[in-house]
């Protein structure tokens, strides 16, 4: 559902010549006021970008911010880039929160408005933590979702049928777009100025802010956060073992002694109880290794994939490259910290 959709370059345009297209960026409470501030910029920037690069007319985002009126019933208009013009509000964003996500209770008031705007075609965007606003809609049903991979495991309790991929730095659905960590705020903007301005105009506004443009993914970045307060103590004494042993011995004889039960069912725990097999549990402990020693050593990392339990070093190769979206070396490269 892509309403309005401007290619500065290649001469799409379904929207009047001269409308721009306006971008309402959400001030819901405790949303982070510098992704607000970034995304005004950033926006301001590609519509300079693309004006300069039109001799007839020009199509420019309008940035506006929008936050509950006094009464607390409604969001209105607080801030307009152009607010003597004609627009078609095509987006809302929400942006990111340092804070706790939003509760149901503070969500409720934002709600109606979003799904009255994304029933008339709006375009929906959420970071980080304004997936949680998102999800109050109800919108998110069936839907695949990232978030910041810190708030994974409340996100799926409160919205077990969306379906949440935290590997992902930002997944475009057309009608729905949402981006993981605090600081994919980047992500989500140039995406957006691709969609309406263009390929060219985002990667000269991301080649003057000297931000990646979009292509990276989440999975760079996160940390694996094993789910340990399920509640099965037999898999939590399983889970404290694999760590302090660095998951060296995943035998499922080994493991199913330490948890006291029998093989069978001990993988079935195991697996409501994490999420995940005992196998991917382990590939990621060790993978977790295996990222903190190509940050803070020089072992060549054949030694590594033997430090963490592979003997093979091809194979640990393709563990590493599956579940970061890099190779060692790449790894290594990027954030090592020698």
């Amino acid at each position: 559902m892509r309403s309005g959709v401007i290619d500065i370059i290649g001469g799409r345009n379904d929207m009047a010549h001269d409308e721009p297209v306006e971008i309402g960026l959400v001030l819901y409470p405790g949303a982070q006021l510098a992704a607000v501030l970034g995304l005004t910029d950033l926006f301001s920037l590609a519509s300079r970008i693309a004006s300069s690069r039109r001799t007839q007319g020009s199509n420019p985002l309008r940035v506006s911010h929008w936050q509950l009126d006094t009464l607390g019933k409604a969001p209105v208009r607080i801030f307009d880039s152009a607010p003597d013009g004609e627009a078609t509000l095509s987006v809302l964003v929400l942006p990111p929160s340092l804070g706790e996500p939003l509760s149901p209770q503070a969500a409720a008031p934002f709600t109606g408005w979003l799904s009255h705007h994304h029933g008339k075609g709006v375009t929906l965007g959420s970071v980080c933590a304004g997936a949680f606003l998102l999800g109050e809609t109800g919108l998110l049903k069936g839907r695949t979702v990232t978030t910041h991979w810190l708030h994974v495991e409340l996100f799926q309790a409160r919205f077990p049928e969306a379906r949440m991929d935290a590997d992902q730095l930002i997944i475009d659905d057309g009608d729905i777009i949402t981006a993981g960590g605090a600081m994919a705020w980047t992500d989500l903007g140039l995406r957006l100025v691709d969609r309406f301005l263009g390929p060219t105009v985002m990667i000269e506004t991301a080649r003057i802010l000297l931000v990646d443009p979009p292509g990276r993914e989440q999975r760079y970045y996160s940390v694996f956060s094993p789910r340990l307060t399920h509640g099965d103590m037999s898999v939590l004494k399983v889970q404290h073992w694999l760590q302090a042993t660095d998951a060296k011995d995943i035998a499922l004889e080994t493991l199913a002694e330490q948890a006291g039960l029998e093989e069978r069912t001990f993988l079935r725990r195991f697996q409501k109880a994490t999420g995940m097999t005992t196998r991917e549990y382990c590939q990621r402990l060790r993978v977790g290794k295996a990222r903190e020693m190509l940050q803070f050593s020089r072992l060549p990392i054949d030694s590594i994939a033997w430090e963490v339990g592979y003997s093979d070093p091809a194979a640990f190769r393709k563990v590493f490259s599956r579940i970061v979206g890099l190779t060692p070396g790449e790894y290594r490269r990027r954030f090592s910290a020698e």
